[in-house]
């Protein structure tokens, strides 16, 4: 990421740079940013074909799917996932209770050193599963540990130098050795649980009765219409579910050991946050209507996600026809890399933006105040971007 935004301090903020024997166009800083998916989002909504994730997916499920399939499975799951309670009263809940869990836990080690990862892992599962599955997992189920762990190392192989070989040269690589077999074999077991669970549900399905987002899934499937067929089968079931479980449940856990790692390293920053916690939710459950009344906290928790810039890159984006953009034509089907630690970092709007500094995300009042270039998680009508 430093080596594309210096690139882009040379040549621009609209650069292209050539990937094998594809050409490749590089977005950094807000305003470039926010004119290619806001301004002219329809034109660089699609997705480019990376043989990594075509072999996976084959261009099903969410994330990296185009086209119809895309809107559609895009509409399902924002309707599904607000029916079950996402943004609502019940998931709340659900947190809540889930997070009372995880400190118990935490607790539980008396103070004693302790790897986070796989506690906040299922702890995050948890949350995501409830509204795929109904379930919950202890932190210690082996079955949760073992698809935890799958997914923690495809998101280390999918960055490294052999999954980017693969990329430039699949025909090449499908022969080679390398950790790059790892990523089909993982998702494969992946792929082969999520099968199962939707197998015994379908045995079990009541129409009138769904329970969560696989039953709602399956019951578009008995519809049999026309677009029961085209969308509503299998392969994109599987493919969606894997989307969002492994999506969901590595950027929050991201940013919550950010988070540790921040607190510990400004000790005085989070006694100003626990102080604000006592004196708004003193030992009750926290509740979102809190928030409106922590600005301190809130400041501090939009500065972790701005300072720990977990999706440097946002989802890889392609035109989706001919289009001139900031006085460059670039050719439809053009793979376009949208730099998001360009924004983050951008100084245009964020002074000394190496710094970890909440403050910054106060007004004069000590209010939350609105940054519009603070996007974590990308812009415009993305798969990042649900709510």
């Amino acid at each position: 990421m430093q080596m594309k935004s210096q690139l882009s301090e040379k040549y621009g903020p609209v650069f292209s740079v050539q990937m094998g024997t594809t050409k490749m166009v590089i977005l950094c800083g807000y305003d470039v940013i926010k004119d290619a998916l806001v301004n002219h989002a329809e034109e660089f909504s699609d997705r480019p074909n990376t043989p990594v994730h075509d072999k996976m997916l084959k261009g099903h499920g969410l994330a990296l799917s185009n086209g119809e399939n895309w809107k559609v499975m895009r509409r399902f799951t924002l309707s599904t996932l607000r029916d079950f309670g996402m943004g609502k009263k019940g998931i709340e809940n659900k947190i809540t209770e889930e997070a009372e869990c995880l400190i118990q836990t935490f607790k539980s080690y008396e103070g004693k050193p302790f790897d986070n990862l796989p506690i906040i892992n299922a702890a995050i599962a948890n949350i995501i599963v409830s509204l795929l599955l109904s379930e919950r997992f202890e932190y210690d189920d082996p079955t949760i540990l073992e698809l935890l762990n799958i997914i923690n190392v495809n998101v280390k192989l999918l960055g490294s130098p052999m999954a980017r070989l693969y990329n430039l040269f699949p025909s090449v690589m499908d022969w080679l050795p390398g950790n790059h077999k790892g990523i089909f074999e993982n998702n494969r077991v992946l792929e082969n649980f999520i099968r199962a669970t939707f197998t015994k549900q379908r045995k079990e399905l009541d129409v009138n009765d769904q329970r969560n987002l696989i039953d709602a899934f399956l019951a578009k499937q008995m519809e049999e219409k026309p677009e029961s067929t085209l969308y509503y089968h299998n392969d994109n079931l599987t493919s969606l579910v894997s989307d969002l479980f492994t999506a969901g449940t590595e950027t929050t856990t991201t940013t919550l050991r950010w988070g540790l790692l921040l607190m510990m390293k400004y000790p005085e920053i989070q006694k100003k946050v626990q102080n604000e916690i006592e004196r708004v939710i003193g030992s009750s459950p926290p509740q979102l209507e809190h928030r409106k009344q922590m600005p301190y906290t809130d400041a501090v928790i939009h500065e972790i996600q701005r300072f720990g810039d977990i999706a440097p890159e946002s989802v890889p984006h392609a035109t989706s026809r001919d289009v001139t953009f900031r006085g460059y034509f670039i050719p439809k089907g053009t793979p376009v890399m949208v730099i998001l630690s360009s924004v983050l970092k951008d100084k245009a709007y964020f002074e000394k933006p190496e710094e970890f500094y909440p403050e910054r995300f106060l007004n004069t009042e000590g209010h939350l105040k609105k940054t519009e270039a603070f996007i974590p998680f990308s812009m415009g009508n993305t798969p990042t971007s649900f709510g």
